[in-house]
């Protein structure tokens, strides 16, 4: 057999298998439309992404992927699939903080799939407000970045919301510097998240030392102001330059390797368990001696892992102060259940934020 022969034969070969692919597609969507039948038949009217179900999907496939494909970029492509299937059944919307191209944006596709339905939203309370009052079916929100800490804004609509956490997404951050100008040294200002700003301090004093820096509430809104404006440059994602059809400047700006940010996904529903998850806690001590002490010694005394507690003003008294607490596992897990008991006990009030998948990708 002949090179092209055989080259041809392979084709063919992929031609029969696309075949398949696509009528087992068409087969996956017809029964995520029988199961959304089945919903509403029974009286049920709500959104059909179930997080801990997807969770659980995602782990299967990579643990049985046998290549040559990456486990992770199967499991990708999986989430696709499932985003498809799911706007068969019913559209989701999904807030994130916006604008267009922001990093919250690629977090919010990255969890839910190209399918989703995003609403971009200027602040982080107004995603909270979008999906308190029922306009958004999830949000997504930064809450932590690896290089400069907590989101502070996030936590603090923790306090005064119903809403839970439903999710996680992890993502590696790279910054790059857009601007309508061609040359680094036409520019004299740079707009950025305040974040944004402070991962690439080091960066940009070294070169752009006499350059005005400007906190704007999104680095997509600074791409967006930016692409009216001489003599200006904005830290932002790669896409936000095709977006606003800015310039690259520079790439790759942040000064740590591996500057990740986690954001997570707020809903109003609770999360079943999946096999691999995290609850999240509100807590507020009581003004005694010893009162942080008697919040975690039950979690201690449980053998329950935690992974994160940070304290923020309560709002409600001067030196008054609330705790978040991630821990490892769901809260209807036995162990977990009667640690939280013992703490409500010792707290003046516990809140469980929500029990939720780990990410999986």
């Amino acid at each position: 057999m002949s090179e092209k022969q055989a080259l041809q034969a392979i084709r063919q070969r992929i031609d029969d298998i696309d075949l398949q692919v696509q009528a087992l597609l068409n087969q996956r969507a017809e029964m995520a439309q029988e199961v959304a039948r089945i919903k509403i038949a029974n009286g049920e009217q709500t959104d059909f992404y179930r997080p801990e179900r997807e969770a659980m999907v995602l782990r299967q496939v990579m643990e049985r992927n046998q290549g040559p494909l990456d486990a992770k970029e199967v499991a990708r492509l999986f989430r696709e699939i499932m985003s498809a299937c799911l706007a068969a059944e019913k559209p989701l919307q999904v807030a994130y903080l916006g604008p267009e191209g922001s990093f919250t944006q690629a977090a919010t596709l990255k969890q839910f799939g190209g399918s989703v339905d995003p609403k971009p939203l200027s602040t982080i309370a107004d995603v909270f407000h979008e999906v308190e009052v029922g306009n958004a079916s999830y949000g997504v929100v930064p809450v932590e970045n690896s290089t400069e800490g907590m989101v502070t804004h996030t936590l603090d609509e923790f306090i005064n919301t119903p809403l839970k956490i439903n999710g996680e997404v992890s993502l590696r951050i790279h910054h790059y510097l857009l601007s309508k100008e061609t040359q680094l040294t036409n520019v004299k200002k740079i707009y950025g998240h305040p974040q944004a700003l402070a991962q690439c301090r080091q960066w940009l004093a070294t070169h752009c030392a006499g350059c005005e820096q400007i906190p704007v509430s999104s680095n997509s809104e600074a791409a967006r102001k930016v692409a009216g404006e001489a003599s200006a440059a904005a830290i932002a994602a790669n896409r936000a330059a095709e977006i606003y059809q800015l310039e690259t400047l520079a790439s790759n700006i942040e000064d740590e390797a591996d500057n990740t940010t986690r954001f997570l996904v707020i809903g109003r529903q609770d999360i079943g368990p999946s096999g691999q998850d995290k609850t999240a806690l509100l807590v507020s001590t009581k003004n005694q001696p010893g009162a942080l002490h008697s919040l975690l010694e039950p979690l201690a005394k449980s053998g329950i892992t935690m992974s994160r507690i940070e304290s923020r003003p309560s709002r409600k008294g001067v030196w008054e102060y609330v705790f978040f607490i991630d821990i490892e596992g769901h809260n209807n897990d036995a162990e977990i259940a009667m640690a939280l008991d013992k703490l409500e006990q010792a707290s003046s009030m516990c809140r469980v934020l929500g029990s939720y998948p780990k990410a999986v990708l």
